[in-house]
């Protein structure tokens, strides 16, 4: 091969570079964004659910740039994690992170509030596990740290058994078997507490409450008439944190109005053509719906029904009274099926 061959090649070869770098220099046709342009705030809202199977990670896509622009897309997120046995956990140290886990990416809508979710597997009974996360918007466009979360992992108690629901006015009672603690071989709880769940007329179970010692729990902050749904769980709590078990199965109740209402005051009773008219003082109560009079002739032992009289009436005329001396006393009853109904006022006597 000629030398002037080879300069010739070389010379075109120059010529080519010489070229790309008029169109725009290093291969671009526009002028590089900067990086703080494309890279994503961090993650604030990093959150673990823990339940008898391992944990859960979730958090909330960013929706901006830390200049405050628009994201439209997150190429991915890198999870970093930390496990240290608690008997060599130090609270000033820093963490040792050592694992990095890729979670996959995607759109991000205009309105923001899309959420990643991170299933974490392979937990060890007496670790502590440390969790934070970054997204990436290609090479140079990673975010800062989000928050971190750490948590407790022990083999997770029992789940409670035998949960009942005793229906009661304005109220549901609630009781379960008590959790055995684990065997010698597992470490021994601090504590054991149980938390209920409830759900009302279908909706949504969430927490009712803060987790209480004892088997057995009263909820009053119910509605008469409500369908309620509840589950509970063990929570047992070590120094370093809580581990809880499953939700038990669901059971329902009903509260019930089981509460008369007032029993009716100032009755009195006044012979007429029609027959017996027989009044009293209306009883101050929201549920009240109505009145039932009694009838009981001179010489019988039992007062019968006479007839009923339902708001806004406080008045009954007996056209069947007999012609004999009488006496009259009223109940209250209020909106229930059947009705709740109230002791009977002191006897009113009318004469023929």
């Amino acid at each position: 091969m000629s030398t002037c061959g080879t300069w010739l090649r070389q010379k075109a070869l120059v010529s080519a570079i010489l070229a790309l770098l008029a169109l725009g220099g290093c291969g671009f046709k526009d002028k590089p964004v900067p990086p703080q342009h494309v890279v994503p705030k961090a993650v604030l809202d990093l959150r673990v659910e823990l339940d008898e199977k391992g944990a859960t990670l979730s958090w909330t896509y960013p929706k901006e740039t830390v200049t405050g622009g628009t994201v439209e897309e997150i190429d991915g997120f890198e999870l970093f994690r930390a496990e240290i046995p608690v008997n060599s956990y130090c609270k000033t140290c820093p963490v040792p992170y050592d694992a990095r886990i890729a979670v996959p990416g995607g759109g991000v809508p205009p309105d923001g509030g899309r959420t990643a979710t991170h299933e974490v597997s392979g937990l060890r009974p007496g670790n502590l596990y440390f969790f934070k996360v970054r997204s990436k918007n290609g090479w140079w466009s990673e975010s800062q740290d989000s928050n971190e979360v750490s948590f407790l992992w022990q083999t997770p108690p029992k789940t409670p058994q035998g949960l009942t629901a005793a229906s009661g006015d304005g109220r549901n009672i609630l009781q379960w078997q008590p959790v055995a603690q684990p065997s010698d071989a597992a470490p021994v709880a601090e504590t054991v507490r149980y938390q209920l769940y409830r759900g009302v007329d279908d909706g949504a179970i969430t927490k009712i409450g803060e987790p209480v010692a004892a088997t057995t729990y009263t909820d009053t902050t119910v509605e008469n008439g409500r369908v309620y749904a509840y589950q509970v769980q063990t929570i047992n709590t070590y120094a370093q944190g809580s581990v809880s078990s499953g939700l038990s199965e669901a059971v329902q109740a009903r509260p019930v109005d089981r509460t008369a209402p007032p029993v009716p005051d100032r009755v009195e009773g006044l012979r007429t053509e029609v027959g017996v008219k027989i009044f009293w003082d209306h009883v101050e109560a929201a549920d009240v719906a109505g009145y039932r009079i009694y009838r009981r002739a001179a010489g019988e032992s039992k007062a019968t029904l006479a007839g009923e009289a339902y708001l806004p009436y406080n008045m009954y005329i007996d056209a069947k009274a007999p012609g004999t001396s009488v006496f009259y006393s009223v109940s209250s009853i209020d909106s229930q099926s059947p009705a709740n109904e109230s002791t009977r006022s002191a006897e009113v006597q009318v004469d023929n």
